[in-house]
């Protein structure tokens, strides 16, 4: 199976997009960061490299990168310890200049969402460890089961 994972995004401002993420409170590693490119750091094996748009389009050979404010096709979710950093991290997103996404509040999960300043749409969610452990579906089984 894989060990890490590389989210590549297209983004219009690479300082801008870096001061955002800095904002938040994201580290960069500097090593495979550059003028074209920014390795964003979001856990020991998640990086988001934020690529010129120019230079992400030198990855994908006679095609434009999309405009994720018009037209959205992704959404990265990242996991959280708890409601309180879920809150914490999506605040600080729209403090630096983040659209609001949805909040959804299943009460053994519970996630926010917001839209970088290049339209990415990125999720930030918790989940109950007794309900990631046994399954959704299986925890609110068991929790009506308690009643």
């Amino acid at each position: 199976m894989h060990k890490m994972i590389f989210v590549n995004l297209p983004v219009a401002d690479l300082a801008r997009s870096r001061e955002f993420f800095t904002a938040i409170g994201y580290t960069f590693d500097d090593r495979f960061s550059d003028d074209n490119a920014a390795a964003l750091v979001l856990g020991d094996a998640i990086v988001a490299m934020l690529l010129r748009r120019d230079f992400f389009e030198t990855f994908i050979p006679g095609r434009t990168a999309g405009d994720p404010t018009s037209a959205p096709t992704a959404i990265t979710c990242l996991s959280a310890e708890s409601r309180d950093e879920v809150n914490g991290l999506v605040d600080k997103a729209m403090a630096a200049g983040a659209a609001a996404g949805d909040t959804e509040d299943h009460g053994f999960m519970y996630g926010r969402s917001f839209y970088d300043l290049d339209g990415h749409g990125w999720e930030i969610m918790w989940m109950d460890p007794a309900a990631a452990e046994a399954g959704p579906e299986e925890y609110v089984a068991q929790q009506a089961d308690k009643q």
